[in-house]
């Protein structure tokens, strides 16, 4: 690391530590190529506090044209003009600028900007030593005079940020999606799986509309798909393929592998979901880098996207709070609070491994993780049941299959505090030590379990996947339908959630499970109302809209 010549300070937040299960292989080249990302402050000093008010309290949801939040919320020209500044006296190219969405892109050699941000990268090879990666330790630095107006800097560290949550139980017969309806789920075995027109009737979605005039956002960090196979995957369901648009982020882009097992399985659960039941919506998949940058880039693009203006953005991947930086966290974090400001509701998957949230529990720390991007509390947590109808009936019950099947994600944040609209949910602490008193996740739950998963297409075969990879996009495509109906968006849907009365009737309260996915320390349990496991519920959907009907 060459140090800089001017005094720095660090970046709150910003100190990473490098891969445990990789080997390090030395410095990376000076002259690699690198594009980072700089966040700055917004606006006004006053912004946070009265973006929050306009967040917490409206009766009638929020929607700033993006014009006037640029105004009130963005970024102050002269924050943007001293760091266009500071990259120009470190040899760096300023690629663009988004005052809208705070960010500054900035472009140069790795030699140029471990000077200019006071870091040391080296190169890592990841466990099975088939991919190389650049790693960053310890803080980010900037000038003292930049202090106060930098919030975040990413881009320098390129290691996986976030997981897909989905998981494939077994491909199916060829010919089963010819029996597709939004009639009633048949009784049947739990091993063929429902397709998603099924489960809108067995949750009840409103029977009218198709999402006409809506624009849904799906963010990806890895995988594609194929026109033809999505448009055979629509007409077997009988329906009208939708219109699917791509985007590229950071380089990223639509780009399947052929692999079902890959994130293709992830990009073509939630396209046919979303598509299947909102088939008059814009779909709009925006591809980037799993990375902290391209993560954050990809979901303040579509907030912010004025072309295609998505009332509902969907996000299957995430991590345990503790993978992410606190930066990553208050980024993100502020780009959901845009979204609410701006009208749109994020769904976000709530994990697949349970109230610990860690795949491998040989390299995990023993503590219950909630799943970010999940648990920020602009976004609406979507948790995991197991939902069977038999020929005596329906029940639903927590998803928890042990670590083999997955369980879902759930708990207490350790990093967000606990939202004034869950003051009276009878959220727990946190079962950690030290007890935190923070935000709950999930907000609402549904069908999860790949036993009684989804019938999607994938990569030339139909198979049932499960996760809460698909609840997001299921409730997205909710939400996309709710907003067609009512003539407006529902954006920041959370403190309306948690304030609608028992007798609208708009959730079922799931009783029975935890999800304790390795059986060793009990939390957390299911019960009556709101529990880590399942929110408020599943949700009816026609129950849900008629609430909102009425106010």
């Amino acid at each position: 690391m060459t140090k800089p010549s001017t005094p720095t300070v660090p970046v709150a937040g910003s100190e990473r530590n490098p891969i445990v299960d990789g080997r390090k292989l030395g410095a990376v080249q000076p002259e690699e190529r690198l594009q980072v990302t700089v966040l700055v402050r917004r606006r006004h000093a006053s912004s946070p506090a009265l973006l929050a008010h306009l967040q917490s309290t409206p009766t009638v949801p929020v929607q700033m044209a993006h014009a006037t939040f640029a105004a009130y919320f963005g970024a102050d020209p002269t924050d943007l003009d001293q760091v266009e500044a500071f990259a120009h006296d470190n040899g760096l190219d300023v690629i663009d600028i988004k005052p809208a969405e705070r960010r500054i892109l900035l472009g140069g050699s790795a030699a140029a900007f471990s000077k200019a941000f006071g870091v040391t990268l080296d190169a890592y090879a990841d466990h099975e030593g088939s991919r190389i990666y650049r790693i960053r330790s310890g803080a980010v630095h900037v000038p003292a005079s930049l202090a106060a107006i930098v919030e975040g800097v990413f881009g320098l560290d390129d290691r996986p940020q976030a997981r897909p949550h989905f998981r494939i139980r077994t491909p199916l017969a060829a010919g089963l999606l010819q029996h597709a309806s939004r009639a009633a789920p048949a009784a049947r075995t739990t091993t063929a799986g429902y397709t998603p027109p099924e489960l809108a009737n067995a949750y009840g979605f409103p029977n009218a509309g198709n999402g006409k005039g809506q624009c849904i956002a799906i963010i990806e960090l890895g995988g594609g798909y194929k026109p033809a196979e999505l448009n055979a995957y629509f007409t077997g369901l009988g329906l009208t393929p939708p219109k699917i648009k791509s985007r590229s982020i950071d380089g990223g882009r639509n780009h399947p592998s052929g692999d079902a097992n890959s994130a293709d399985g992830e990009v073509l659960l939630d396209i046919e979901v979303i598509g299947a039941l909102a088939s008059g919506a814009t779909i709009v998949v925006y591809f980037a880098p799993n990375t902290d940058a391209g993560f954050l880039n990809a979901i303040s693009s579509a907030i912010h996207d004025t072309a295609n203006q998505p009332s509902v953005v969907s996000i299957s991947w995430g991590g345990p709070e503790s993978t992410w930086t606190a930066q990553a966290m208050k980024a993100m974090d502020g780009a959901f609070q845009d979204a609410a400001a701006l009208g749109v509701t994020i769904c976000c998957a709530a994990g697949d491994d349970g109230s610990s949230d860690e795949r491998n529990a040989a390299t995990g720390d023993g503590r219950l993780h909630a799943d970010f991007p999940a648990s920020s509390p602009f976004a609406l947590a979507c948790g995991g049941t197991r939902l069977e109808s038999t020929a005596a009936g329906t029940t639903e019950t927590v998803w928890n299959a042990g670590r083999s099947g997955g369980a879902t994600g759930g708990g207490v944040s350790e990093f967000f505090a606990r939202p004034a609209w869950q003051k009276d949910a009878a959220i727990p602490a946190s079962a950690n030590p030290g007890h935190h008193a923070g935000r709950g996740l999930p907000d609402v739950a549904a069908n999860a379990d790949p036993a009684t998963g989804y019938v999607i297409h994938v990569d030339g075969q139909q198979m049932v996947i499960g996760g809460t990879s698909a609840v997001a996009p299921l409730y997205a495509a909710l939400v996309a339908l709710c907003n067609e109906q009512l003539g407006r968006r529902l954006g920041y849907l959370n403190p309306r959630l948690y304030r609608l009365p028992a007798s609208a009737g708009a959730f079922r309260d799931i009783r029975g499970g935890d999800n304790d996915i390795s059986g060793g320390h009990g939390a957390y349990a299911s019960g009556t109302g709101w529990d880590a496991c399942t929110g408020l519920g599943s949700v009816h959907g026609a129950r849900l809209l008629a609430a909102l009907k009425a106010g």
